[in-house]
């Protein structure tokens, strides 16, 4: 871009700070403005597959997420009840050999310390809600809560699932409920009875769990579940939840399962919602990538790799095109058919349930997948 231009990234989540690291990689200054007045290592796993570790392999960050995460040496998919296995996917150095990259679990808290340290601490504004934006022909300023203004050429909306930048983009909206919550939690492993299996989705006949270590110690372990439930639909991350209603809701299942449920002390909740993949991202020098673009059920555990994966392709964008406009056209290009396709195959919550090869998605990698420049 022969222009240095002026870029506002409103979020510090996976892909906002993916992002602002993509673009420092490349030369480009970006501001990152994040409304949380600090970071925080808040309790949840996260499943790194061999296309998002080639992303964070660009950013310098593969070493620092091996040294901390856990390399599981097989995904098993078994049977609620009788534990029977009906589909096991290789993982380990096969994977790695396979894919070209390794398949880590780690804490998201851990994941998100890694991207920030490859982000300037001067390029990230803390207690900065975004609130509003005016654009004209000398670009755009945009308020915030705290009654500060700034001016950006492009403002990037990394701002998750209620992106308030979405809204400005597409006017309010409102999402489909699936009747489904989704209960997780992380917790020391030595509150355990037994060990449990380095990765392992339980598949009910309505329902489901996954439980998997995050540390490379093996010292926490995470599940997530997917629940019926046609009455809570708050999507937010930290509303509390009751441990007596998973166990209660998982009773019956294998051993296996009932203890993890036994060991867990708390749990959170929040309601899974469909949006449909978007028509256009972008508008106006606003654009919009991860949660904020193709929010997803989390039944892929390709939510925070599509975002990452988006915030390297748009600065390769940035890097590479005439100016911001062809762009955003270009990213567009590169990551609408992708992620819509992720999207759909994880509402769809069919993901390994039977033999699945994943090279189409694992295979990937955003720093040399073409662009239509």
């Amino acid at each position: 871009m022969k222009k240095t231009p002026r870029i506002a990234i409103i979020g510090a989540g996976m892909g906002g700070l993916a992002t602002a690291a993509a673009l420092h990689r490349f030369g480009i200054q970006a501001q990152v403005y994040e409304q949380a007045d600090r970071f925080a290592r808040v309790g949840a796993g996260i499943q790194m597959s061999p296309n998002a570790m080639k992303a964070l392999r660009g950013l310098g960050l593969e070493e620092q997420v091996r040294r901390t995460a856990f390399q599981p040496q097989t995904w098993n998919n078994r049977d609620w009840d009788t534990g029977a296995v009906r589909f096991e996917l290789p993982l380990g150095q096969k994977a790695e050999d396979q894919f070209g990259a390794p398949y880590l679990q780690m804490h998201r808290g851990d994941l998100h310390s890694a991207l920030l340290s490859a982000v300037p601490k001067q390029q990230i504004s803390l207690g900065r809600k975004f609130l509003d934006v005016q654009t004209d022909a000398a670009g755009s300023k945009l308020s915030f809560t705290d009654g500060t203004t700034v001016e950006a050429d492009l403002i990037i909306g990394a701002d998750g699932v209620h992106s308030r930048v979405r809204e400005l983009l597409l006017g309010p909206e409102k999402p489909t409920a699936t009747g489904r919550v989704a209960y997780r939690a992380t917790f020391a492993a030595s509150l355990l009875s037994h060990p449990i299996g380095e990765c392992t989705k339980w598949w009910g006949e309505d329902r489901h769990i996954v439980i998997y270590y995050v540390t490379s110690a093996k010292d926490e372990v995470y599940f997530v579940t997917s629940l019926p439930d046609g009455v809570w639909v708050d999507e937010s991350w930290s509303a509390k939840g009751d441990m007596a209603v998973v166990r209660d809701a998982f009773a019956g299942f294998h051993d296996e399962v009932s203890d993890v449920l036994r060991a867990c002390p708390q749990v959170h909740r929040w309601a899974i919602l469909l949006r449909e993949p978007l028509e256009r991202w972008h508008r106006e020098g606003l654009v919009l990538l991860g949660d904020a673009a193709h929010p997803m059920t989390p039944y892929m555990a390709q939510g925070a790799a599509m975002a990452i994966e988006d915030g390297i392709t748009l600065a390769r964008a940035l890097d590479h095109a005439p100016d911001i406009e062809h762009a955003l056209s270009i990213f567009q290009t590169a990551r609408k058919a992708r992620t819509a396709q992720v999207q759909n195959i994880s509402q769809a919550n069919t993901w390994m349930r039977e033999e699945t090869d994943p090279t189409w998605c694992y295979g990937f990698d955003p720093w040399t997948e073409p662009l239509d420049i």
